[in-house]
């Protein structure tokens, strides 16, 4: 015999399980709760909610059988299919921030990345190089001594090299890095004073020389004559000079430096005659030394401005 097929379920009819069924019928409870409050404050049979129940169903075009909608009305009775949130606890706290994690979990690990981008940053950039430059530093200032201390034709320039080194060391010792940058960029200056050269040279265009009549003595007169320092390539150089009027101490390529007043004329002479200095060297700074060797008469005191 041929086996008979079930039928199919009738168009437009949804094929809803029992339990699903159930459910369903509850929730249409809930949602009616004005039907619901009706008709079991007015104590009527189960019979009569099936049937009411049953209508509405119909109404929608879906068939449940009445075992169906007869468990329905006791689910509702018996709270059934209800869902009750838990108390709150820290376990429910969690449960919660983990169920939105869409919410924050994106702007976490934005938070999170630049955060480790700027600790990076930190590290490389600043911390790093910082460490680098505090283990070089002592071989730093050690190099910059021993090219004085071998550069040196005269012993003060060694022993304001070693004033400085010693001065570097207990402020690493310490841990006052800055004042030991300090000491270090003083022995580069007195190296670098070391190893130039030049010759002083007398002014000749515009002053040549100058008189002051100094605060302290109004009869008197102070004569300076303008040089400059001159490279063996030609160059200018700026020196820092320290002015006996004021103390102060500037970088200039131009200043004076005090004579008697016969060199003074004897200049001054000089340049008149032709408008040429025959001998226009005032000194001669050499490899090694710090200060130039003066082959004119000078007290060493000078000026700055005039």
């Amino acid at each position: 015999m041929p086996e008979t097929l079930p039928a199919a379920a009738p168009a437009g009819k949804a094929p809803l399980d029992d339990v699903m069924l159930a459910m369903d019928v509850v929730d249409t409870l809930r949602h009616r709760s004005a039907l619901v409050e009706r008709e079991l404050s007015a104590e009527l049979r189960e019979q009569q909610l099936i049937q009411r129940l049953r209508e509405i169903y119909a109404a929608q075009g879906i068939e449940v059988p009445d075992h169906i909608l007869a468990e329905g009305v006791a689910a509702l009775a018996e709270d059934r299919f209800h869902y009750t949130p838990a108390p709150p606890s820290f376990s429910v706290t969690l449960a919660k921030i983990y169920i939105h994690r869409q919410r924050w979990l994106a702007p976490l690990f934005l938070a999170v990345a630049l955060v480790a981008g700027v600790w990076l940053g930190y590290v490389f950039l600043v911390s790093a190089p910082r460490q680098r430059w505090l283990r070089e530093l002592p071989r730093q200032v050690a190099a910059e001594q021993a090219a004085i201390d071998q550069l040196a034709q005269v012993s003060a320039a060694k022993e304001e090299a070693q004033k400085y080194a010693a001065a570097a060391k207990r402020s690493l010792e310490s841990g006052e890095n800055a004042a030991a940058q300090q000491m270090l960029s003083e022995l580069e200056e007195l190296r670098a004073r070391l190893e130039q050269e030049y010759e002083l040279r007398i002014v000749l265009e515009g002053s040549t020389g100058v008189w002051r009549i100094p605060d302290v003595n109004e009869a008197a007169r102070n004569y300076y004559i303008i040089v400059q320092a001159i490279t063996p390539d030609g160059k200018v150089l700026s020196q820092p000079i320290t002015s006996e009027e004021d103390g102060q101490t500037r970088s200039v390529t131009k200043w004076g430096l005090r004579v008697d007043e016969a060199t003074f004329q004897q200049i001054a002479a000089d340049k008149q005659d032709d408008g040429i200095i025959q001998n226009n060297r005032f000194g001669v700074k050499k490899q090694g030394f710090l200060e130039p060797e003066y082959l004119l008469p000078t007290t060493g005191g000078a000026i700055t401005s005039w």
